[in-house]
C-alpha cells in the first residue's frame, strides 16, 4: 500500500447515535480518470491523533468483480474533510 494523503468527495451515512459508515468516494489520481471506489467492507475504525488533530481512521474494502482492494480512510473532526490516506 501506498500513501496518498489526497481529499476525496465522499457519500456517507450518519446514524442517529452520530456513527460515521462511509459508503463510495470519488477521486482524480495522477495520470487516470477520475474513479467512483465502493466501500463494500469496513474492516475497523479506530479514533487517532495525527499531529494533534483528531481523525476517525477506516481500514475498507472494495470488490471489483474478484479483484479485492484494500485502502485506508480518514475522516477529520475538525473540519468534516474526508481523505483517502493510503490505497
Amino acid at each position: 500500500m501506498k500513501i496518498i494523503a489526497k481529499p476525496v468527495e465522499m457519500i456517507a451515512h450518519t446514524n442517529e447515535k452520530g456513527e460515521i459508515r462511509p459508503y463510495r468516494f470519488r477521486i482524480k489520481l495522477e495520470g487516470e480518470p477520475e474513479q467512483v471506489i465502493n466501500v463494500d467492507k469496513i474492516i475497523f475504525k479506530q479514533e487517532e491523533k495525527l499531529a494533534g488533530n483528531p481523525m476517525i481512521l477506516y481500514k475498507c474494502q472494495s470488490v471489483d468483480g474478484d479483484d479485492k482492494k484494500f485502502f485506508d480512510l480518514k475522516y477529520e473532526l475538525s473540519t468534516c474533510r474526508w481523505i483517502l490516506f493510503r490505497i
